[in-house]
C-alpha cells in the first residue's frame, strides 16, 4: 500500500526451503512477489513450487504472481534503464522485473556506453521522455555523468563489477559516479539494479498520484 509492492524476498543468503516457504505465504496475496539473488538450485526449486511463476536466468530473479508486462504507450510514464554495456546487462534485467512487478512501463536502451557516444545521441528522445532513468556502467562509470548533462530527468546510477583490475570490482565506477560533476545524480550501491529501479518507480508512482488528484 504504502511503495506499490509487497515485500521482496533476497535470496542470496537465505536457504532454499526458507525462500520457498517466505514465498508461499506472501503469495495468498496474489500479488506479484519478486525474489532476487538466486542460484540456480534454488530458482529450480521455486519453478517447481509455482510453475505459472516467471523466472529471469539473466538476473537471478524468480516472481510469484507475475504481472503482465505494461506496455510503453503513449502518455504512460516510464522507466529507462540503460546499460553502456552488454556486460551490464544482468543488472538491466534485474531492475526490469523491479519495473515488471509492480507494474510500471519501462524501456531498455542497452550497449550505449562511452565508447560509442554516437548511441547515447541516437536515443536523447527516448531518455527525455521518461520519467526517471536507471543508468548502469562498470570500468570508469562515466555514462551517468555524461546522461545527466544531456536529460534533465532523475537518473538513478548503479555501478557495476564489470571491468580489469582497477575496476576493483565496482569500486572505481561507485567513486566515479559519487565525484560526478553532473549534478543531482544518485547512486545505488554496486549491481544493486534492484534499489535504482525501485527509486525510479517511486518517481513514476508519484506522478501517477499527481495525476488523479
Amino acid at each position: 500500500m504504502r511503495l506499490g509492492l509487497g515485500e521482496v524476498i533476497y535470496g542470496e543468503s537465505k536457504a532454499t526451503k526458507q525462500i520457498v516457504g517466505i514465498a508461499e505465504k506472501l503469495a495468498k496475496s496474489k500479488e506479484p512477489i519478486l525474489i532476487t539473488r538466486l542460484s540456480d538450485e534454488k530458482m529450480k526449486a521455486l519453478a517447481k513450487r509455482f510453475p505459472k511463476g516467471r523466472k529471469n536466468l539473466l538476473s537471478h530473479t524468480f516472481t510469484v504472481n507475475p504481472a503482465k508486462l505494461k506496455e510503453n504507450v503513449k502518455g504512460e510514464p516510464y522507466v529507462c534503464i540503460i546499460t553502456a554495456g552488454t556486460s551490464d546487462i544482468p543488472v538491466a534485467e534485474e531492475a526490469a522485473d523491479v519495473c515488471a512487478a509492480m507494474g510500471i512501463a519501462f524501456v531498455k536502451l542497452n550497449d550505449i556506453g562511452v565508447a560509442g557516444i554516437h548511441r547515447v545521441m541516437k536515443n536523447l528522445d527516448v531518455m527525455e521522455n521518461a520519467s526517471a532513468l536507471v543508468v548502469i556502467a562498470g570500468m570508469e562509470g562515466a555514462l551517468p555523468s555524461v546522461i545527466g548533462g544531456l536529460v534533465s530527468k532523475p537518473i538513478f546510477a548503479v555501478p557495476t563489477d564489470v571491468g580489469y583490475g582497477a575496476n576493483f570490482k565496482g569500486i572505481t565506477a561507485l567513486l566515479s559516479m559519487l565525484s560526478s560533476c553532473a549534478p543531482g545524480i544518485a547512486v545505488t550501491n554496486i549491481n544493486s539494479g534492484f534499489s535504482a529501479a525501485y527509486a525510479a518507480c517511486r518517481v513514476v508512482n508519484t506522478i501517477k498520484d499527481l495525476e488523479l488528484k
